[in-house]
């Protein structure tokens, strides 16, 4: 499923890199621009702590669509 998050527009806007990003919320570069493509679906606890980093709620920085198909 993708989805629309705003991770890279605060990330830019707070001055780090992917790299950064990742060492400060445990993961690696890659995963971070999986998941700020909507491409990849984080678990609870890594959108927390990347929600955490920029001082914001998750559903702030995650965008569920209305669409979703839940069966």
């Amino acid at each position: 499923m993708d989805f629309e998050t705003e991770i890279k527009e605060r990330r830019e806007a707070a001055g780090l890199t992917q790299a950064e990003l990742a060492d400060r919320v445990g993961v690696t570069r890659q995963t971070i621009l999986y998941v700020e493509k909507g491409e990849y679906n984080p678990s609870l606890e890594l959108a927390w702590r990347i929600a955490r980093e920029f001082d914001a709620r998750i559903e702030d920085v995650f965008d569920l669509p209305e669409d979703v198909d839940d069966s």
